[in-house]
């Protein structure tokens, strides 16, 4: 077995807060290694050291000769400049250097020149290349390739850099957080990407079906040391569960000694106790012993549900538009007690737009939404809110409410509650600054139950957080006394707590599916119909590209025919970038009707344009 990276013994503090220390793992050839453990405990941290981009307090990364890596960091940092394209090919590769210089030789109109940079791009299989980064592409939803990177949303950004991380041609593939902003239809398809590549991955993420069916390795930190299992997501929680019950087992056992040797020593009399040095040290070690095995810490969600009335919620004939793009159509539901509701539909269908009308912070076009009197809503929004990084954490709950009422009635302090999601007294006083990612979505979640909600509208809850920390929101939501509305990316969240998922059609209906997502996908599979087609039309384009330059380029060609090439492959890229600019106007949503109806008319006419002129010069190359 080949190992391509190793740690030794290295360690990383951040202040005052030792993260992990004396960690050695290995990396082998082949290993798809996920890095999972609560937030905080230094993940990511671990991931930027081992990829270079950070250096550790103590140990060595050491890593084989020649070894290539990619690295998706969770908050990618690219050029504003550029565009995706160029993004793309930026990664310096021998590879991506060869497509650029092949690009620039299209531009001097030299046909040996240009014979010569085919000649290397077959050598280098760079067709091969160039087509997949671009299928990449389509599959991560940014088909806009000249799109510049400073006009993207974050999520945008965060899908441009994880195409350019899987499109390097790398030894070990290095993903932090890669689910985040993709939707469903777009993780499904990265898990069979990541699967079937012959390639080393290592990777931090909370999505634990893809955890189940692409990884081989599990590595927790826990306790600021590193504990390895040799599996996959059901084996790594199969073992610790079996840990965890020997761990208590041999806790109780040291307990109940810890106790026998307690009552034996307060007996003894004082005058004989120096005679028994060897029982009162074995007094000491049994009393360590009993500390030491601990299960792990986790959040304790403990909260009161306001009462709920009668009338709940009802929505009559919703309707909600964004220029010329519907996202609702006339939306008719009734909620009763205790639902429990997920949304599934690709990013931009109208899932947040829904919950914000919901909320009240948004007004529909249509229709209306009567909330019950008794209704109090929690809603944890996918882009949280903003804390002052200067304040400590105390003071910015502090803000929200100074009291909260548990489920039992009783009544504590902001103090007492932020303990019981793993803030204790000494992590109150730190600044929000120096907090994890996944520290602050915690500290969210907190603000939002501590209102006492009966009503929750959670959008993307699972970005951030831990595993450890997903598995108590889910048991809590499974018992939740109110209504709970979901949009996730998280299929097993979502399979675990909700009941029915409304459907995002794409003319803007909403169907009520009566199932979870899991249920809905093997009943209705997305249509990939269209995609397939585009992913197809992109290869052809490529391929036809690459024989229309052979052909160009032969010197067995009549000086008409060269003539006559030029002038179609001109024609082609002319006609191919009027068309990508019609679809950028259009998908922009700010055209006014008439003039939509022109470009869309304009578009068909480009197409039978393409396919026309393309059928010329194939014909032509035949003969």
């Amino acid at each position: 077995m080949v190992s391509y990276l190793q740690t030794l013994n290295i360690s990383r503090r951040i202040g005052d807060n030792l993260l992990f220390e004396g960690i050695s793992i290995n990396i082998n050839k082949d290993d798809k290694v996920a890095l999972v453990g609560v937030n905080g405990s230094g993940k990511s941290s671990l991931l930027d050291i081992i990829a270079g981009k950070e250096s550790p307090d103590t140990g060595s990364v050491n890593m084989m000769r020649g070894l290539s890596i990619s690295f998706l960091e969770q908050e990618p940092v690219l050029d504003n400049e550029r565009t995706i394209i160029d993004e793309l090919f930026s990664t310096g590769s021998t590879l991506t250097n060869l497509i650029k210089e092949y690009e620039k030789s299209l531009l001097t109109g030299d046909h040996i020149l240009i014979q010569k940079m085919i000649g290397k791009m077959d050598d280098s299989k760079a067709w091969d290349y160039e087509v997949s980064v671009k299928q990449i592409l389509y599959k991560l939803k940014l088909p806009d390739l000249n799109a510049r990177i400073s006009t993207l949303s974050g999520g945008e950004r965060k899908r441009v850099a994880l195409a350019k991380a899987l499109a390097e041609s790398s030894d070990l593939l290095i993903l932090d957080e890669p689910t985040n902003h993709l939707d469903l239809d777009m993780i499904e398809w990265l898990e069979d990407y990541l699967s079937a590549a012959s390639r080393s991955l290592l990777m931090v993420t909370h999505d634990r079906y893809f955890l189940d069916r692409v990884c081989n390795v599990i590595m927790e930190i826990n306790d600021k040391k590193i504990i390895p299992y040799s599996g996959n997501y059901s084996y790594f929680i199969e073992k610790k569960q079996e840990k965890e019950s020997a761990a208590r087992a041999n806790s109780e056992r040291a307990n109940n000694l810890y106790r026998s040797e307690l009552e034996w020593i307060r007996r003894m009399p004082k005058a004989r106790r120096h005679k028994s040095k060897s029982r009162t040290g074995a007094f000491e070690e049994v009393k360590e012993r009993s500390k030491a095995i601990q299960p792990d810490k986790t959040i304790n969600i403990n909260v009161h549900t306001a009462r709920m009335g009668k009338k709940i919620l009802e929505i009559k004939n919703l309707s909600k538009s964004f220029g010329n793009k519907e996202l609702i159509k006339e939306f008719t539901y009734s909620f009763s007690r205790f639902e429990k509701a997920g949304l599934v539909g690709r990013n931009g269908s109208g899932k947040t737009t829904l919950m914000n009308i919901i909320a009240g912070i948004a007004e529909p076009d249509s229709g209306t939404v009567e909330r019950g009197e008794t209704i109090r809503f929690g809603y944890y929004r996918q882009g949280g809110i903003t804390f002052d990084d200067e304040m400590n954490v105390l003071d910015a709950a502090s803000k929200i409410a100074e009291k909260v009422t548990l489920s039992d009635g009783t009544v504590v302090t902001i103090s007492q509650f932020m303990s019981y999601f793993l803030f204790p007294p000494e992590r109150q006083r730190t600044f929000i600054k120096k907090l994890s990612g996944g520290e602050k979505r915690r500290l969210y979640l907190l603000t939002v139950l501590m209102k006492n909600p009966n009503f929750l509208l959670l959008d993307e809850p699972t970005n951030d957080l831990d595993i450890l920390t997903l598995n108590v929101l889910e048991e809590y939501l499974s018992g939740f006394r109110g209504c709970v509305i979901i949009a996730s990316h998280d299929r097993y969240f979502m399979d675990k707590i909700v009941d029915h998922v409304f459907e995002y059609k794409s003319d803007g209906t909403i169907k009520d599916f009566p199932g979870n997502y899991s249920q809905l996908r093997d009943a209705f599979p997305y249509p990939d119909t269209s995609e397939d087609t585009r992913l197809k039309d992109v290869t052809k384009k490529e391929k036809s590209k690459k024989r229309l330059i052979e052909v160009a380029g032969k010197t067995s060609l009549t000086f008409r025919e060269k003539k006559e090439l030029e002038r179609l492959e001109q024609e082609i890229s002319k006609a191919i970038s009027e068309k990508h600019l019609i679809e950028s106007e259009i998908t922009g949503g700010g055209l006014e009707n008439e003039l939509l109806r022109s470009k869309a008319k304009r578009l068909g006419e480009l197409l039978i344009i393409i396919d026309e002129k393309e059928m010329q010069w194939l014909e032509l190359n035949d003969r």
